[in-house]
This record gives structure tokens, C-alpha cells and sequence, in this order.
């Protein structure tokens, strides 16, 4: 019985990543003969099309193709772990290792630990990325990440996750705000304000969640996807916004000023933690990284030292 290569399936994976086989040979540095030989060979032995050609703009997968492609990705991460295993038998964890975090927390305390397990493990290639928790599920799903550090938001079964952080909602609003000098407030009185919004999905969710339970609905005046524009937004007298991320610092870019007050009510925090496939063995470098992240004070200390920070700046009553 006939079976296709490793190889060629890489060279399937490449090309429908790309949508291209002149990109891919590109990439891999090999002829595009050899490219589109491999998916014939793999459509062949299958019995399956795996892409529609378009005439001078490439590929896209079929249904086929895609659920081709999550299986390959996954048999080729796990080839190249048993690659890594086998060095790791000689003491050295190499290979590469591609992680994802959610945007809004990664810098507070992702560098610092990014650093130390760079200067531990210095021959894994080492990259990581930033996504909404939509798509960072959708990548841990189809096997393009090993790991990620993510919430606890709208988690499927199919996805571990081990908290190392809980996150409570709180209120920022700008330093001349009518709330401003306040300590704490209540979504009932936040509401008499309008409100910006960080316009994500599944995080929005979650945010007008927390007025849901409460049995109201905030003015939202702006949307916008990203925490430096909210903070410029609501520093600049747009209205009120919410965060549960930590600050590291309490200005927009403008140099404008925010305050933060805490949630009178028992609002549901979100944990963040570190997420993976559940039924996916990791690599020596993935299980590097993890066992790092589970053992290190980074994150709680990095996490404690921007809250400190934040808070010092907050005006008294």
C-alpha cells in the first residue's frame, strides 16, 4: 500500500497556508514542480481534492483539504516533537516552539518570562503572537500553537487549561471625570455616564455581561480594538471604560491621565492561564515553557508590581 511522506504532506501544509504553490516553494526553498507533484500524489492516494485552482491567483482549500490540513499539522508537530524528544534525551530542549497570547495582558509579564526560558533553553526557536481569544482557540485547534496564554472565556472541551492569575473587572474613567475622586463604584451610577468599549470578540461579551447580570444596558458612545486607544479614549472625556487586565501605567499617550475605581458589585473575574489541546502531547519545549510558567513568581510578581503602580498613581476620595 502506497503512503505519502512527511514531507509531502509539509509540502501540502505550506501551500494551503500560502494558498500558493510558487509561494511555497518560495518558503521551502524547492521547485514548484516538486510542490504541486506532492499534492498530487497525496489527491491521488486520497481519492480527495484538496484545492480549487484559480487561474493566476492560486489556491484555496476544499472542505477536504481542510480537514487535511488540521490532521497533517498535527501528524508534522508531532514528527518534529519526537525530533525534539530525541535531542532532549542529550540534555538540550531544541526545536521550534510557537505560542499565542491575548493581547491585553501578554506584555505585563510575557517578556520577562519569554527572557528567562530564552536564556534556559537558548536552542529552541522561540516565537510567539497575539490574538483574541476567538482565534486564539481556532489556533490551538487547528494545530498552527502548542500553547497559549489565554482566559478562561467560552473554553471548549477539547482545551486544557491551568489558571495562574485571576483578573476582577474594574472601572477607568478620566482624572477630571465627575467618578473621578471616588475609590469604588457601581455599574448602576457608571451607566449614568457613556461608555467605551474594547470591541473584541468574546471579550465584549464578557464585559456587557457584567451589566447583564445587573439588569442594565451602558451608552456605549465608542468602540475600539485596542487598550492604547480605549486609555486615550477615556482619558480624553469619551466616558468610562472597563478593564480587568492590569495597568503598568495610569496614561495615554497623550500624557492624559486615568483613574481607576474598584466594582462595588461581586463582579465574575476572568483566570488567565495557560491553554492547550487537550489529547496533544507537548514537545520538550513546549512542556519547558509550561513547567516554567507553573513554577516561576514572574507572573504573580510582574502582575503585583503593576497593580502597585497603577494604584499608587489613583487620586484618594
Amino acid at each position: 500500500m502506497r503512503q505519502f511522506t512527511l514531507k509531502q504532506l509539509r509540502y501540502f501544509v505550506v501551500a494551503g497556508e500560502l494558498g500558493s504553490v510558487t509561494g511555497a516553494a518560495r518558503q521551502l526553498y524547492v521547485s514548484q514542480p516538486s510542490i504541486s507533484a506532492a499534492i498530487h500524489q497525496i489527491e491521488e492516494m486520497t481519492g480527495l481534492q484538496l484545492f480549487v485552482r484559480h487561474h493566476a491567483q492560486g489556491l484555496s482549500l476544499t472542505p477536504s483539504g481542510r480537514q487535511l490540513m488540521t490532521r497533517s499539522r498535527q501528524l508534522l508537530r508531532d514528527a518534529d516533537s519526537l525530533m525534539q524528544y530525541a535531542m532532549s534525551l542529550g540534555d538540550t530542549i531544541a526545536g521550534e516552539l510557537k505560542l499565542v497570547a491575548f493581547p491585553t495582558f501578554a506584555p505585563v509579564f510575557l517578556p520577562r518570562l519569554l527572557r528567562k526560558y530564552a536564556d534556559a533553553y537558548p536552542d529552541v526557536n522561540l516565537s510567539c503572537h497575539e490574538m483574541t481569544q476567538e482565534d486564539i482557540l481556532k489556533g490551538l485547534h487547528n494545530g498552527e500553537y502548542e500553547l497559549a496564554f489565554a482566559y478562561d472565556l467560552q473554553l471548549p472541551q477539547e482545551i486544557e487549561f491551568t489558571p495562574l492569575s485571576r483578573f476582577p473587572p474594574y472601572a477607568v474613567v478620566a482624572e477630571d471625570h465627575p467618578l473621578a475622586r471616588q475609590t469604588s463604584v457601581s455599574l448602576a451610577r457608571l451607566i449614568e455616564h457613556p461608555m467605551v468599549l474594547l470591541d473584541w470578540p468574546q471579550s465584549r461579551e464578557y464585559f456587557l455581561s457584567l451589566f447583564e447580570v445587573e439588569g442594565i444596558v451602558p451608552d456605549i458612545i465608542y468602540r475600539a480594538k485596542s487598550l492604547d486607544m480605549i486609555r486615550g479614549l477615556v482619558a480624553n472625556g469619551f466616558g468610562f471604560s472597563l478593564f480587568n487586565t492590569p495597568l503598568t501605567t495610569d496614561k495615554a499617550f497623550d500624557g492624559k491621565r486615568i483613574v481607576a475605581l474598584t466594582l462595588e458589585e461581586d463582579a465574575r473575574p476572568l483566570s488567565m492561564g495557560i491553554a492547550n489541546l487537550r489529547h496533544l502531547t507537548l514537545s520538550p519545549a513546549a512542556n519547558a515553557l509550561r513547567q516554567l510558567a507553573l513554577q516561576t513568581d514572574l507572573v504573580l510578581e510582574t502582575i503585583t508590581q503593576s497593580r502597585s503602580i497603577f494604584s499608587s498613581s489613583t487620586p484618594g476620595p
